[in-house]
């Protein structure tokens, strides 16, 4: 089954398809957004060797003359290390503004390949066909790229929109099971924030083959939410922010590790859990949620607490969010399962009502 999205903007429109089996039509698929004869593909080691050179005979099947940039894997590639080499490799491929960029990977490839795209000869074109459920639902829609740096996540980056976005959930079939459940910790997500009906087909669920037989549906749903969001608020100064939920503790659990002990997706699944705990505890939001997320995560295989030697920490990198706007924080809390809100107060304020040992090992 065919489905596709547009992503309507001021400034720009683009396409979003979802079909199984698309990988083998990508360059067909790609001539319809890209009219030139030179391609660059950004990706990383695992996906180079699982897919690497059929990828190249399926763009030089089309027509284009295409050569690929490989990183380590790993969240430590979204590095202004790797972008430099990036840009070197683009040079020594002799891409031009007339070229194209394909990222072909997971979040990471595609907030670093993205992000460099748009700051290469101060913006090339680029497509994204991500790899990953976390990047098919999530990271490769609405424009967000970046780079780490030391102090946190994404704190250097930009909007930059692709031409389109090809998504073929036949190329999950050789994610490890760990980091499938990490996207479906984001689809979680977009069932607790807006789709309550998904929430619970995702809890009722069975066997990995009925997940795989309706994942078209849960990458459509996903991604028609994050649409819906994108189109009203782009730049992520209002609604769109409530995409968020989980993910100001989760990056702070994430730094707190050093990317090394939990995933993006298993980071933001413990702080659901932890902040509907402290949004439940001042009657924000209704009685048993957080234990309907602790069971649904548990389902997934999804950690929702946490051992921490120095909770003070976890409130350091919090201070450092870049949603952090002065004084003030945003932060998403659920009024009940598919219904969430913004709420906007202080750092001090959660340091002093969230009871952080209790959220973190209940």
């Amino acid at each position: 089954m065919n489905r596709c999205l547009d992503i309507n903007l001021v400034h720009k429109k683009y396409p979003l398809y979802i079909q199984r089996g698309l990988f083998n039509e990508l360059g067909a698929e790609i001539k319809k957004v890209y009219g030139g004869s030179k391609i660059a593909v950004i990706t990383d080691e695992n996906l180079n060797y699982l897919y690497g050179s059929r990828l190249l005979s399926i763009l030089k099947a089309a027509g284009f003359e295409a050569s690929s940039i490989v990183l380590p894997p790993g969240e430590k590639s979204k590095s202004f290390d790797t972008l430099l080499n990036i840009y070197d490799s683009l040079i020594n491929s002799g891409i031009n503004r007339s070229h194209l960029i394909v990222t072909f990977g997971g979040g990471v490839v595609g907030d670093i390949g993205g992000f460099a795209a748009s700051t290469y000869l101060r913006g090339v074109s680029y497509v994204q066909v991500p790899t990953s459920l976390l990047a098919q639902i999530d990271s490769s829609i609405g424009g967000k790229v970046a780079a780490d740096l030391k102090q946190g996540k994404n704190l250097v980056g930009s909007f930059y929109h692709p031409d389109a976005v090809f998504i073929d959930p036949e190329l999950l079939k050789t994610l490890d099971e760990r980091f499938l459940h990490d996207g479906m910790a984001e689809a979680i997500k977009y069932g607790c924030i807006r789709d309550k009906k998904m929430f619970h087909a995702l809890m009722d669920y069975n066997t990995s083959e009925e997940l795989d037989e309706n994942m078209e549906y849960i990458i459509h749903s996903c991604c028609a939410i994050k649409k819906e969001f994108v189109e009203k608020d782009e730049k992520d100064t209002g609604t769109r922010m409530l995409l968020n939920f989980g993910h100001t503790i989760g990056h702070a659990v994430e730094k707190y590790f050093n990317y090394e002990k939990y995933t993006h997706g298993e980071a933001v699944a413990i702080g659901m859990h932890m902040m509907t705990r402290f949004s439940e505890s001042l009657g924000i939001t209704s009685a048993g949620t957080a234990g309907a997320i602790r069971n649904i995560l548990c389902k997934y295989k999804l950690p929702h607490s946490i051992e921490i030697a120095d909770a003070s920490k976890i409130f350091e990198n919090i201070k450092l969010d870049k949603k952090n706007a002065g004084d003030h924080i945003n932060i998403v809390v659920l009024k009940e399962i598919g219904d969430a809100e913004i709420l906007k107060t202080s750092t001090d304020f959660i340091e002093e009502k969230f009871h952080l040992k209790e959220c973190i090992i209940s």
